[in-house]
């Protein structure tokens, strides 16, 4: 059931979207918040959430999205694939330049995609894992040669998650240390203009963009408010027109969207289905023992979390697949808030109070507020925790050195397990330096075989059944704690017209906005 809410959201986005038949206005720039401040805006190489945000206007992906992740043309005009279902052939448009004014080609994208991404980006390896061979038969041809079939492979070509860079720029270097991550340069419809750190950054229209008349706007700017009330105030003082997902707290919500020329949406999380988790360190500590882990999730209160602090939006887990997941085991037994069954099982193993470190997720007082409702429910079952609060930086960090007990996170599931769920149990995703990956370090060679299996099984039935299968043991090892389904709301100007026509939402959705003033 929806909460009045989530009714008005949704009653608000149908009737914004009627005012999109009008004809497109040129110019203006759009001022909105991002939250928090993001590491760098190199996509591929970083995938926080405000990277992706800001940085999915400076780069692009072979391929679009819609709302029902139907695959829409980018850098890609046209695809097919042989009848085996392994050799995947795309064809590139003509007419893209990167920003620095060279040729889009055919070996920019085997470069990005053979090459950088198989080094630093785990979303992408969890494809590329699949892949044989990739080749540019011409310089606007590729052929991607799959092991097997692979299900998944047209909708994992999303600029956050395969991001086109540029060769001439990165071949031969050390990738995180080259010059060009202080100036990012990528083929979309906004270029980098400036980042004033801790104030504001600033993109600006990419005037030789290959899309006619796009994008309508002349630039964008990101302001940068680390007060949560200070950016509620911005909106209602006019100084920002939208507030992506996440960069107000989720109490001022209702107060926000009841004001004129406001609109609000859920719409644009269709790809990536953001899934709220509890990292549990599997190495060492009380958290390396499931039945641990499993007191954790009876002892927490997941209802409350999602009722009181996320106003009723998104939705609880049954488990490691989310609802919007394809293959979704439905048969699991719940995780209920069932605090007596927790003191069971730490009894049962033994617990002796010995201390765990619980890292919240630095992006505003909301998930401030959980870290520390979740402190108060295993405070209650007896588990002896102590919060240790970091930015960003160090979050990334803690979470790359595996130096934690228990840590908030989110991920992407990207509609399909094989690209979104299965990088965070398989045991070959396990890579110390990043914070996407396996980070809780859970190994179990049934669990690799199942996923591994489904992946590429044929047809969906027999992907179904493996899928199942797996979710049994997850939901018996609790290789993570399953928080909740996140629902994102991106509150904006009735007069910023077009600006969600995507599932990835305003990740990409500014080069078809524009501003009807």
């Amino acid at each position: 059931m929806k909460t009045p809410l989530a009714i008005a959201i949704t009653a608000t986005a149908i009737s914004a979207s009627s005012a999109f038949a009008q004809e497109p206005k040129q110019g203006g720039i759009i001022d909105t918040i991002i939250q928090p401040e993001p590491p760098g805006l190199v996509l591929g190489m970083i995938q926080n959430a405000p990277t992706r945000t800001v940085a999915g206007n400076i780069y692009e992906g072979l391929l679009r999205y819609s709302t029902d992740l139907e695959p829409m043309p980018q850098l890609a005009e046209s695809w097919e694939v042989s009848d085996d279902g392994r050799t995947w052939t795309f064809h590139l448009r003509e007419d893209v330049s990167w920003h620095d004014g060279e040729p889009f080609t055919a070996e920019d994208v085997v470069f990005s995609a053979d090459v950088f991404h198989r080094e630093l980006n785990p979303s992408a390896r969890a494809v590329l894992q699949h892949v044989e061979s990739i080749e540019a038969t011409d310089d606007h041809t590729v052929v991607f040669t799959l092991e097997k079939p692979f299900g998944p492979f047209l909708i994992s070509f999303e600029a956050g998650t395969f991001t086109m860079v540029p060769k001439h720029i990165y071949e031969g270097t050390e990738f995180r240390d080259n010059e060009a991550n202080n100036h990012p340069i990528g083929t979309g419809p906004f270029k980098f203009e400036n980042w004033d750190r801790g104030t504001v950054i600033q993109l600006v229209k990419n005037e030789d963009y290959y899309e006619e008349d796009l994008p309508y706007l002349d630039g964008i700017n990101w302001h940068i408010i680390p007060d949560g009330a200070s950016r509620a105030v911005a909106y209602e003082n006019g100084t920002v027109d939208v507030l992506p997902y996440g960069t107000v707290e989720n109490f001022d919500i209702p107060r926000l969207t009841e004001l004129d020329n406001t609109c609000v949406t859920e719409a644009g999380h269709e790809y990536f289905s953001p899934f709220a988790m509890l990292w549990m360190n599997n190495r060492e500590g009380p958290t390396a023992d499931k039945r641990f882990r499993q007191a954790v999730m009876y002892a927490m209160d997941r209802e409350f979390a999602r009722n009181v602090l996320w106003n009723g939006l998104g939705k609880v887990p049954l488990g490691a697949f989310g609802s919007n997941a394809r293959f979704q085991n439905e048969e699991l037994a719940p995780y209920d808030h069932d605090p007596e069954r927790a003191r069971e099982l730490l009894d049962e193993m033994g617990y002796d109070g010995e201390e765990v470190r619980l890292l919240p997720l630095p992006y505003g007082e909301t998930w401030t507020r959980w870290a520390e409702a979740v402190q108060q429910n295993l405070k209650e079952v007896g588990i002896n925790v102590r919060t240790e609060a970091t930015d960003v930086g160090g979050w990334n960090q803690r979470l790359g050195d595996w130096d934690y007990d228990l840590a908030f996170t989110y991920l992407y599931q990207y509609g399909d397990p094989a690209l979104g769920i299965s990088r965070t149990y398989l045991s070959s995703n396990i890579q110390k330096g990043s914070p996407w990956n396996n980070v809780e370090g859970y190994e179990n060679e049934k669990v690799d075989e199942l996923f591994n299996q489904a992946a590429t099984a044929y047809p969906d039935e027999e992907r179904e059944a493996l899928y199942h299968e797996v979710q049994e043991i997850l939901q018996e090892d609790v290789p993570v704690g399953w928080l909740l389904e996140l629902g994102f709301p991106t509150i904006y100007r009735c007069d910023v017209k077009n600006l969600v026509t995507s599932g990835v939402g305003v990740n990409d959705g500014f080069k078809d906005a524009w501003l009807d003033r």
